[in-house]
């Protein structure tokens, strides 16, 4: 056990000298525009629940509600015995809005990219995948045995050569993020389906961070661009936007159905509760009936990347509530985050390996509960704290 101990300890205190060690916060209140961390009341601006809805009141009650019908536990995976009714409605509802011909629940957005990239395409087969896609589908990928083609960020031109060279391969698949978590961009999507249909390629989208943040009733990058019929798998979650937790795929009743027989992530592992699905169902009604939330929600996030650029700072590529604040080095993004927390806002440093080397930075994000007031304060704070 020593030996354990010191070689472990070794490792901690050479990402120590970096910069880059990482700890856990307690978060001592429900999620909200402010909440305790630390014992400390700051403003959170580094939260997924983009619409406010992880404490909303009709989500809490559905759950609650869900208890008192269902219990708490599924009991088995779904194929065994856990296949709840509020499963299926939840399923059916997000089929219908994002109009597709099925879709099927998953426990997390991890456990889905994992499951669903190595039922499609294994040995002998081939997936584009953007350079900054997120972990999980990097993670999906290796485990299909499939060959991997990283394509530079958006770049159209490497990815058309890529297919162009792939003609021996048997299946092609193009996986990307439509809203890209670290650097709040949005994926080419009409150029990327063009091409798919010019080589001959599926289409796999992670709608993550674009789920309840674009389109018409918040269905995402997909809905937004009119694409519905031309992307064949649409991945998402349900832990953001949705305030829940939980992903979903959508997209052709076969699909289902491979996924069910195939999806290892998905026949091994017990059941979603009922109580999250009934939650989840609650959240996703939300998102289709108030688009005056997502409103709120891209102003918000067009007055902070004004104000940040206004104050000469590199947001980057954001064009979504995802708005980065370029740092370079490990040890200043994590001094500028302790400065804005101990003036009360909590935003979190990113660092290697999660974005490339000298590219560390404060990721921000903002809300549809932040007030003008909110955001004004939080942008007096980083011209005092990150201007240095």
């Amino acid at each position: 056990m020593l030996f354990m101990d010191n070689s472990l300890q070794e490792d901690l205190n050479e990402l120590q000298a970096l910069g880059l060690r990482r700890g856990l916060r307690q978060t001592q209140s429900p999620q909200g525009r402010a909440i305790i961390v630390d014992g400390r009341r700051v403003l959170n601006f580094c939260s997924n629940d983009y619409l406010g809805l992880a404490d909303d009141e009709k989500v809490k009650a559905a759950a609650v509600a869900s208890v008192g019908q269902d219990g708490f536990g599924s009991g088995a995976s779904r194929l065994v015995g856990g296949n709840m009714s509020a499963h299926t409605a939840l399923e059916e509802r997000l089929a219908a809005l994002k109009k597709t011909e099925a879709c099927l629940l998953f426990s997390s957005g991890y456990m889905a990219n994992t499951g669903i990239i190595p039922a499609l395409v294994g040995r002998g087969d081939i997936v584009f995948c953007d350079r900054l896609n997120h972990a999980s589908i990097i993670d999906g990928i290796l485990l299909s045995r499939a060959q991997m083609k990283r394509y530079p960020h958006a770049d159209m031109t490497a990815l058309e050569e890529n297919l162009r060279r792939a003609s021996g391969h048997q299946r092609k698949l193009i996986v990307t993020d439509t809203i890209f978590s670290m650097d709040g961009d949005i994926a080419p999507l009409k150029d990327i389906v063009a091409l798919a249909r010019r080589w001959g390629a599926w289409v796999m989208v992670d709608e993550a961070h674009a789920f309840g943040v674009l389109g018409p009733t918040g269905m995402g990058l997909v809905e937004e661009m009119g694409l519905s019929d031309q992307v064949q798998v649409q991945m998402g979650t349900l832990s953001k936007a949705a305030g829940c937790f939980g992903a979903y795929v959508c997209g052709p009743a076969v699909l289902k159905e491979t996924l069910i027989n195939r999806a290892r992530s998905f026949i091994y592992t017990t059941g979603m509760p009922s109580c999250v699905a009934a939650a989840a169902h609650a959240g996703v009604n939300i998102i289709a009936a108030e688009p005056s939330r997502r409103r709120r929600l891209l102003g918000n996030a067009d007055h902070l990347r004004r104000g940040f650029k206004t104050l000469g700072l590199d947001t980057m590529r954001s064009t979504t509530p995802i708005i980065p604040i370029l740092a370079g080095e490990a040890h200043r993004a994590v001094a500028m985050s302790q400065k804005l927390f101990e003036q009360g806002f909590f935003v979190q440093a990113i660092r290697p390996p999660t974005v490339p080397v000298n590219t560390a930075r404060l990721r921000v994000t903002v809300t549809a509960v932040h007030t003008r007031e909110d955001c004004d304060a939080f942008l007096d704070a980083v011209k005092t704290t990150c201007l240095f």
